[in-house]
Parts: structure tokens; sequence; C-alpha cells
């Protein structure tokens, strides 16, 4: 019988309850044993609901951490603490499973980086949108070729009206911004991780509080308090890499656009092109005509059988666990977690700055193999 691992859960809010800990749950080799949380009834709340029975429940992290039992810690907080916690948690001797977006600065992500290697211990990144089944078919389709080389993509993270109003999605401080490090994360990586680029030169970026400040606006949530938006509600960015690729990354809470499309990409490279525009798309020229292949993903349509037997959030955890059972490399690699978080950080301050934003150097950390 294989042994189970213990997972301590810090950060027990919307994101924890959403994702983590029903697909963990679901999980036979898994068991957890510990939960934190600022708001102890909230943790109190989180063990009962999915802990074991002897569940230890903590207000403060540190103190969790003291607790050698444990093997993995999910780290699931606002993000001006996410780089605080999983370093503090990977020095312990955990392994740490960080939700998206790995750290507010991309100094911060780097000190993640570093701290992973040094304690020797796996880190990992909740960038769940690479676990669809389209996400997966395009990267085997990026693999083969079938593209040529891709040297034009675009990010998309569009929303037309819904401004998340609950939690601190709208405070800049504790969130590093909005849709852009919220959202727009999602698009850029399962981008890079598509194209397999992870060498940016310039960025241009630009950021907009345009429809923030209208009062009593529609929302999929309800209004939001224009005092407390203190986040862009759009941003874009044009990056160029090191080979002379174009990624255009496009990121909106509420924008007046009907070309909504979120956590997807498009793709265009020399011998095809690929979108998620309408499910997964493939398009070509063979023997001189134009085609577009629409994949079958499974058995989706099909009144007895539902082809998506595990959902994107469920084979994340499964695959991040068998990596500790297996003792292997995480799917979500960190080095390619921190590019994501210094093309970001750089839109943000292009914007600021209205000046191109260069790196003169390879970033610190090479693109890691696939």
């Amino acid at each position: 019988m294989s042994r189970k691992v213990k997972i301590a859960i810090i950060g027990c809010g919307g994101i924890a309850n959403g994702k983590h800990m029903p697909s963990l749950s679901k999980l036979k080799n898994v068991e957890l044993v510990a939960f934190c949380d600022v708001l102890l009834e909230r943790a109190k709340k989180a063990a009962t609901e999915y802990g074991i029975e002897s569940a230890k429940v903590y207000e403060r992290y540190n103190e969790l951490l003291e607790d050698k039992t444990i093997e993995v810690v999910h780290v699931l907080t606002p993000n001006d603490t996410h780089a605080e916690i999983s370093i503090a948690a990977l020095h312990s001797g955990k392994h740490v499973m960080c939700e998206k977006p790995m750290a507010k600065s991309s100094k911060e992500a780097r000190l993640m980086v570093e701290a992973a290697n040094q304690s020797g211990k796996k880190l990992t990144i909740g960038y769940n949108n690479r676990f669809r089944p389209d996400s997966q078919h395009l990267k085997k389709i990026c693999e083969h070729g079938d593209l040529g080389e891709v040297y034009f993509a675009k990010a998309h993270a569009i929303r037309r009206r819904a401004v998340p109003t609950w939690g601190v999605f709208l405070d800049e401080e504790k969130q590093g911004g909005g849709p852009l490090i919220d959202i727009g994360t999602h698009a850029l990586d399962l981008t890079l991780w598509t194209m397999n680029n992870y060498k940016p030169k310039t960025v241009i970026g630009s950021s907009y509080h345009k429809l923030s400040q209208k009062k009593d606006a529609a929302n999929a949530w309800g209004p939001w308090d224009t005092e407390k938006f203190t986040v862009e509600d759009s941003a874009f960015g044009f990056i160029k890499m090191e080979n002379g690729a174009t990624i255009v990354l496009e990121a909106s809470w509420a924008l007046n656009s009907l070309e909504v499309d979120e956590a997807k990409c498009s793709l265009s490279g020399t011998e095809g092109g690929a979108d998620m525009k309408d499910g997964l798309r493939i398009n070509g020229e063979n023997f001189g005509k134009l085609y577009t292949t629409n994949v079958d993903l499974g058995g989706d349509g099909v009144a007895f059988y539902d082809g998506k037997t595990e959902s994107d959030a469920d084979l994340e955890a499964r695959l991040w666990i068998d990596t500790i059972l297996n003792d292997t490399e995480p799917i979500v690699k960190p080095e390619q977690a921190y590019v994501v978080t210094q093309i970001i950080e750089a839109i943000y301050e292009s914007a600021k700055t209205g000046q191109a934003v260069h790196f003169e150097e390879q970033p610190v950390f090479s693109a890691p193999e696939l």
C-alpha cells in the first residue's frame, strides 16, 4: 500500500475551497492534516470539511511549519504573502504548491526559485489551465512541430464585465495589480509554455483605470466600490522575444468588447496556426488550399458519455502529488513562472513610465527543457 502525502493548507479562502481542497480530497494517497488562516473560523471550517479527524488548525503559518510530519504546503493567500510564506515553507523542509501569480515582483519570484534550489524541495505554481484537454493537445501539436516556428502569438484574458468585488482583488497593495496579474498571468503562462519560449527582450505596456471609476456599473458580481478599485481595469502588453517572436497580451476585468476570451492563446507559425476561440482549431495550407480543423477532444456532446473525466484542477493536483511520490520534476517549473512574473512586472513598469522595458541581459534562469 502506497504511503499518504501529508498536506497543509495555508489560506482557506476562495481558491482553497473552489479548487485545491476539493481536488486534493479526491486523491486516496493524500491526507489534509493542517489548515491555517488569519481567520481561525475559516481554518476550522476547512478542517471539518476536508481534514482528517486529527487535523490541526492555526492562525500563524510559522507555527504550522514547525510540524515536521507535514510534507507539502499549499500557499493560497493574497499575492503579497506568496513569496514570504513559500520561502519559509521551503526552508522548513516542505514541498510547495503556490497559487498563481508566483509573486508580486520578479525579485520575490527569484528568491522563491533560489529557496527551492537551496532547500532541495519542489516548488510549483498553480497554472491549472495547462491541464485542460485543449491545452494538453495544443502542447503536443507544438512539440511535434506541426505549427513550425511559432513567431506570433496572442495571450487572451478578456472579460467584458466580471470584476471580482470580494476579498482583496481590488487592493493594489495586496494583489500587485488587477486583471493583468490575476488572469493575464494564466494566458501568458499558457502562451509561453506552448511556444516553449522563455526569453523576453523588450516589453511595452499600457494599463487603464477607465471603467473602474463608473459607479453602479453592470458587473457579474454586482457593482464595485470605485474608491476601493485601486488596480487597473484593463492592461495590454507587446512582448518581443530574443528570437524575434512577438506576443500580444490582453487582459481585462471590464472592457467594452464582445471579443471575450479568458486563459486562451492563439499561435501563428511557419507551418500552421492554432487558436482556442471556438474549441481548439488548427489552420494551415495543403495542396494549395487553406484548411481549418476543429479538434475532437473527446466524448463531449455524446449524451451517455462525458469525455472530461478529470477536470484541469483535479489533473493538476494528481500530477503534483505524483511528482512528490515519484521524486520527479513538476509540470509547472518555478523558472517558467519566474519569467511570467518578469514580463507582467515589465508591462506594469512600461505602463507607468511610458517607456519600453529592455531585458539587457538574459533572464537569470534560462529556458527550462520541457
